[in-house]
């Protein structure tokens, strides 16, 4: 089969490699979307941090896929062969505290292994999964929409229901990229009365309003978001990475409202009276999401018949995953994702 591996220095190897069999406890899933996260591009496309959760260990890239179960080993019994899936991209050790609440992303033992960071991920013609990482894709969601789901559209869910957003709530969202436009449109979805969006980028900001993410979208200044948002939002997630764009999500979350930031990256600085405390605010750092958590968005985005690949503005083969890296990096789009023809 092929896979794509990322060797670091913006490059991408697209190898022949031999089909992997599945072992007690584990599936073949048959790859048929598998998207590109800004996780992949700072800490292994661009370079290798090598070290805790993001040490990349030379294997096939992708932690966002979504396909079809080919094949099952001894002891797999919730999950069959046919089956449309959606993979959890951590594999936990399953026994920690962690892992039994469903947040494998937190599990601390030495045998976590991500995939595509650590163990081969969906940026290959086939890929063995942990039957306890999948989740069954709904027949009414395509696979692209699954690999939304895996990490993406997860990840902004979990900081949203952290934040309880409900029809009580304007909601503020820093950072316009894929997760931004996923906040949004999920806040949408869950009953946020306004939805402001802030990126520098005019092409990001354009693409949030075509899309229906968001009721307005600005550069961020303290003017701007003044005259959208009066003395602030309810609540408010940051999805820049960026120390400015958290700060633009703290300053403009209105008092005693809720914050969450999910980001990865960036250096804060805040004075915590002025900001955090004499306004009483509840700040939540939230990473990624459960399993739990991940089904329930599936059920979920079937109700609101709310189709996550939306967000996606460039499609690739895997033969060009290289080029689909390259779209990814350039920041210029929605979510970029690798596909299967018959996906």
């Amino acid at each position: 089969m092929r896979a794509a591996f990322l060797p670091g220095n913006r490059e991408v190897e697209l190898r022949e490699v031999p089909d992997p069999s599945p072992g007690h406890g584990q599936v073949v899933v048959a790859v048929r979307a598998s998207t590109i996260c800004g996780s992949d591009l700072r800490a292994i496309y661009r370079e290798h941090l090598g070290e805790g959760p993001e040490a990349y260990q030379g294997v096939a890239g992708g932690h966002e896929p979504a396909g079809r179960v080919v094949a099952v080993g001894e002891g797999v019994h919730r999950i069959g062969v046919g089956d449309r899936v959606v993979v959890y991209h951590i594999s936990g050790c399953g026994q920690c505290d962690d892992c039994r609440r469903g947040y494998q992303i937190s599990c601390t033992s030495e045998r976590r292994a991500a995939y595509g960071w650590q163990r081969d991920g969906g940026h290959a013609d086939l890929l063995l999964a942990e039957e306890r990482d999948l989740l069954v894709l709904p027949d009414e969601l395509t696979f692209l929409d699954g690999a939304c789901v895996a990490c993406g559209f997860g990840t902004a869910y979990e900081a949203l229901c952290r934040l309880g957003v409900s029809g009580r709530d304007r909601l503020l969202v820093t950072g316009l990229g894929p997760v931004g436009l996923a906040a949004g449109l999920l806040g949408r979805a869950m009953g946020a009365t306004t939805v402001v969006g802030t990126d520098p980028s005019p092409a990001r900001r354009e693409l949030a309003l075509e899309l229906g993410a968001v009721d307005h979208a600005v550069a961020g200044s303290d003017e701007e978001l003044t005259a959208l948002l009066g003395d602030g939002a309810e609540t408010a997630v940051d999805c820049s990475g960026s120390g400015a764009g958290q700060l633009t999500a703290l300053r403009h979350t209105r008092r005693w409202g809720r914050a969450a930031l999910v980001g990865e990256g960036g250096r804060l600085a805040v004075d915590v009276s002025e900001v955090l405390i004499h306004r009483q605010l509840t700040v939540h750092g939230s990473w990624v999401s459960s399993t739990v958590r991940m089904g329930e968005l599936l059920q979920n985005l079937v109700r609101w018949g709310l189709h996550p690949e939306r967000v996606v503005t460039h499609t690739f083969p895997l033969a060009e995953a290289g080029e689909a890296y390259r779209v990814a990096d350039s920041g210029a789009g929605g979510k970029v994702g690798v596909v299967w023809p018959d996906a």
